[in-house]
């Protein structure tokens, strides 16, 4: 125990971002809805084939929130709702079962010096041993052995990540480029086609409706759908009362009747789409898929309310009747053509650009190019990359096709949600070298730190590859 160890110099801070910033962002996909309700048995489930017991689940759990005590200190009732814990607690087992196939090893003095580093167990910058014991019984609610088990994990996923992250380094020219793309500010000249303003002119007969329907008809094809009968289980009570009752088999209008619930309908819904009322998980979409007609789910969760779920009808795929679906036919026959229009009208205006410079860079007049294809021209306001342009949408697409473009020079054809584009620059404000001088180098620390997350966020993906979660 920490109070039976003589007093150490004042430690260096080394894991402390790691430990308390890195590990509670592990929330990635979604292992919950189908391994929760599994709490009540010896075994929660498996990592890598190794058996991980109830009760292990639960101490991970525990240290999860603990984490969270420490990341968001008084404010975690405030975000509590959107943090899942069990998912977390499931993230946290596979990284651990990583770091000791590694051999990532972690010594008492290193444990001593995080646990006297934190701020919230000091008095004037001293770690002070009452605030700690008091801190452990509340909020933590954790024996300090216990405790400092947690700790001595939280160093292995913090060395795990280094070991994962060594060799991620970040350029200056790449750190330059960061820079001035969230800094350098342009404004641009355009020229637009948009779909819509050619899809008021297009008018579709009867045959050409009929001759799309028979050469696509594919694309019209209404995937596998599914109509469900279901209960919510409105507490831990009724959610164990409901565990007994499915493995007596007994029917949902039983168990909906026992336990004083109302059994509702989803109406048809499509395997693809949200479960209405409900919502969506991959997990839940693939059960339900087999399951029989009037066969009833175990107990599943979505969004931290538990169900249980009844097939009561199936509807394979299946093409429409022409006739049904006449009206959509034609909406999407009218938006391909549109579109196909609107890029037939600016590529003949690039065209008629490219040959106007090659007469006269000089002669360059996007106002008078618009006009000549029926297209509109205007111009943006100074906007940033990552921000976003009236009338147009998100800059990013805008800001990268302009940052090389020479004054007289314009771009190729930019395809948006919103149509087809050329641009040329209208003005520039570069980025202040002085002031980027001066912040080089914390920017630099913060976009390599980022780089290294988003490299173990990917090596968390391919991790889970290998890990075997029995559900």
């Amino acid at each position: 125990m920490l109070r039976i160890l003589r007093n150490k110099k004042v430690v260096r801070k080394i894991w402390i971002a790691l430990a308390i910033i890195i590990i509670p962002a592990f929330t990635l996909w979604g292992l919950g809805g189908a391994l929760r309700g599994k709490k009540e048995s010896s075994s929660a489930g498996k990592i890598f084939g190794k058996e991980i017991s109830g009760m292990e689940f639960q101490d991970t759990i525990s240290a999860v929130k603990n984490q969270a005590i420490m990341q968001y200190g008084n404010k975690l009732e405030e975000v509590r709702k959107s943090i899942d814990f069990e998912e977390q607690a499931w993230e946290r087992l596979m990284l651990l079962q990583e770091a000791r196939n590694r051999k990532i090893n972690v010594n008492d003095k290193e444990i001593i010096e995080l646990i006297k580093s934190y701020p919230f167990f000091q008095s004037k910058g001293v770690f002070n041993e009452r605030i700690y014991t008091e801190l452990l019984r509340v909020p933590f609610q954790t024996q300090a052995r216990i405790f400092e088990e947690q700790t001595r994990q939280n160093l292995m996923l913090a060395k795990l990540f280094k070991q994962v992250t060594k060799d991620v380094s970040l350029p200056d020219d790449e750190t330059a480029n960061e820079y001035r793309k969230l800094n350098e500010e342009l404004s641009l000249y355009y020229i637009a086609s948009f779909p819509t303003d050619f899809a008021k002119d297009i008018k579709p007969n009867e045959k050409e409706i009929k001759e799309y329907f028979d050469k696509n008809s594919i694309e019209f094809k209404q995937p596998l759908s599914f109509n469900l009968n279901y209960i919510i289980l409105e507490s831990e009570d009724k959610m164990k009362d409901a565990i007994t009752r499915l493995k007596k088999k007994e029917n949902l209008e039983k168990i909906a009747l026992d336990l004083g619930l109302t059994i509702k309908e989803t109406g048809l819904f499509a395997q693809t789409d949200p479960i209405p009322a409900i919502g969506w998980s991959p997990e839940v979409s693939n059960m339900i898929s087999k399951l029989k007609v009037n066969e009833l789910s175990p107990i599943i969760a979505v969004e931290k309310t538990y169900y249980v779920l009844k097939l009561k009808e199936r509807k394979e795929p299946y093409v429409p009747e022409f006739e049904k679906i006449k009206n959509k036919i034609e909406e999407r026959l009218i938006k391909i053509t549109s579109e196909k229009t609107a890029q037939e009208k600016i590529q003949e205006c690039l065209k008629y650009l490219e040959e106007s410079r090659q007469q006269n860079p000089k002669s360059i007049d996007f106002d008078k190019a618009a006009k000549k294809y029926s297209l509109k021209s205007s111009f943006t306001e100074n906007f940033k990359y990552g921000s976003y342009i009236e009338k147009i949408g998100a800059s990013d697409n805008f800001w990268i096709a302009a940052k090389d473009i020479k004054n007289d020079g314009f771009s190729g054809i930019i395809n948006m949600p919103s149509g087809f584009y050329i641009i040329k620059l209208k003005t520039r404000t570069p980025i202040d070298e002085k002031k980027f001088s001066t912040e080089k180098q914390e920017f630099k620390e913060k976009l390599s730190f980022q780089k290294k997350q988003d490299y173990f966020i990917k090596f968390i993906k391919d991790l889970k590859q290998t890990a075997f979660l029995a559900k």
